[in-house]
């Protein structure tokens, strides 16, 4: 081999290492700013992700046509009558008042959804440790605002008559997830 080809072989080996080491490096520099890492950036798109798909809803477990004898939720249903999201109507044999959508009640029937969450912070979180489910958990404590609330909702009465919502409307409401760590990032477990 001549002189002149062993210096070229010596260049080209030479670069290939640096191509190998550059790779190297932005391997390990993309790996920590990974989807999998416990992170509150991270928790953060997993939970707006998450809520985007799940509004939080009045009423979850009713079907219309609804019946009802129990005073404190005739209270909350007639308050949903006020604002021209039910219809009422009074059944004397048995006791029950029945609950029927409006036209415009139809929209948000059967559960009455009033928003979903978008997180403003991350207030803590568990080192991750394996759970139930096989993955590495962690619960978080974070803040959130309610985003796209009807003015239905927005109503004293409604409120009133239902404090959660009440609160979970507030600007300023906190609450805790249990967070799952997989291959392509954390998720909230179903």
């Amino acid at each position: 081999m001549t002189p002149a080809r062993n210096n070229s072989l010596l260049k080209a080996l030479a670069a290939t290492t640096l191509s190998l080491f550059a790779v190297a490096l932005l391997v390990t520099a993309t790996g920590c700013n990974s989807k999998t890492k416990p992170t509150p950036a991270n928790f953060t798109q997993t939970l707006n992700a998450y809520f985007l798909e799940h509004s939080d809803c009045l009423l979850v477990d009713v079907k219309f046509p609804y019946a009802t004898a129990d005073p404190a939720r005739t209270k909350q249903m007639n308050t949903l009558v006020k604002s021209l999201l039910l219809e009422s109507s009074f059944e004397y044999a048995v006791h029950t008042t029945r609950y029927t959508p409006t036209t415009t009640g139809a929209r948000y029937a059967p559960r009455f959804c009033y928003g979903h969450r978008t997180i403003t912070s991350i207030d803590s979180f568990t080192p991750p440790a394996k759970g139930p489910t096989g993955y590495p958990e962690t619960h978080v404590t974070f803040h959130y605002k309610m985003q796209d609330v009807p003015v239905w909702a927005k109503s004293p009465d409604v409120m009133a008559a239902f404090p959660d919502m009440a609160r979970k409307t507030s600007g300023d409401a906190t609450d805790k997830a249990t967070l799952a760590q997989t291959l392509s990032g954390w998720q909230v477990p179903d």
